[in-house]
């Protein structure tokens, strides 16, 4: 996900100080990984200093002066250019599952015996995310199908390749 481009996004619906994009940022999509204020204050510096955004306001407070930060029209041509751009598919999102499983046979190891520990992390993980949907209000409901449906993928897969382990064995071992 693109930092710069969501917090350019939040700032166009309304202007914020940094307190205020962090919590929105990790309301809306900082699920398990929010960002440290440290990281919101140094994009909003970098956009500042790229014409994305100008300081509007500035209020004192008990600690430093609270700065509003304004999306500039170069901001929010880049927010709209990005926001009707497809994001690229990714055909290889399991790229290194993909490479465990080849080494493994390369090296006369397991495969099988790793992709049945890979499939039970997905399972518990799945777990986690429907009891996530459940308790969640509409938010987490969406976030939690999205990985739901690409770890469905993910499971799909293992079993595909379980199912060819003898004849990629055959291949990679050459």
């Amino acid at each position: 996900m693109s930092v710069p481009l969501t917090l350019l996004g939040l700032l166009e619906r309304e202007p914020s100080h940094g307190y205020d994009l962090k919590r929105d940022y990790d309301t809306f999509f900082g699920r398990g990984k929010p960002l440290s204020f440290g990281q919101v204050y140094a994009t909003l510096s970098r956009l500042a200093r790229d014409g994305k955004v100008v300081i509007g306001d500035v209020e004192p407070g008990e600690g430093p002066d609270r700065k509003r930060y304004v999306i500039t029209s170069a901001g929010a041509t880049e927010v709209d250019s990005w926001l009707t751009e497809p994001v690229e598919p990714e055909p290889h999102l399991q790229t290194v599952l993909f490479a465990k499983v080849v080494l493994s046979l390369m090296l006369g190891r397991s495969a099988e015996d790793y992709l049945d520990l890979q499939r039970s992390a997905h399972l518990r993980r799945m777990q986690e995310l429907t009891d996530i949907k459940r308790a969640g209000n509409l938010v987490d409901a969406m976030l939690a199908d999205h990985g739901l449906f690409h770890l469905e993928a993910d499971l799909h897969w293992i079993e595909t390749t379980v199912a060819r382990l003898d004849a990629l064995t055959r291949e990679v071992r050459r």
